[in-house]
């Protein structure tokens, strides 16, 4: 990984794999970023990691890490900060931004921009309970397998 900063970034923004493809989940503070990532890694999602996220730029993809101070780390409101299996190097697939009220019917096409790297983006209910489906289906219709 480059310690050049061209190359790389800590950002405000929870991790997770599924499936092998990482997902950051980008939002403000207490906006669900971490009860979401809690949820995925539920359904089977491996955290990458909680509240920061370290990505590097190699070959023109994104790579996404923890920090070395927060690795394995998981805040739980409410329990505190509890250990937790994890992974890194995991290259971005998508961008999820948590808000309150997203648009029922979005734009098609709207991207997240990171060390000059495009992730396809959607906007989703942190909170809400199906946010976990919704992100894997995301996910999933970005190689066009949605479930059906």
């Amino acid at each position: 990984m480059s310690d050049d900063p061209a190359h790389c970034q800590t950002i405000h923004a929870t991790s997770v794999a599924i499936g092998g493809k990482g997902v950051l989940l980008i939002g403000g503070s207490g906006s669900g970023k971490s009860d979401l990532a809690l949820r995925l890694i539920d359904r089977g999602a491996m955290l990458i990691s909680d509240d920061y996220t370290r990505a590097s730029k190699r070959d023109g993809r994104l790579i996404l890490d923890a920090p070395e101070t927060i690795a394995g780390k998981l805040e739980i409101r409410h329990l505190g900060i509890v250990e937790t299996p994890h992974v890194g190097g995991v290259i971005a697939c998508l961008a999820i931004r948590l808000d309150e009220a997203p648009v029922r019917m979005p734009d098609i096409g709207s991207t997240f921009s990171l060390l000059g790297v495009e992730l396809p983006l959607v906007v989703l209910a942190g909170l809400e309970p199906s946010a976990p489906i919704k992100a894997e289906w995301a996910l999933l219709s970005l190689d066009g397998q949605a479930k059906g």
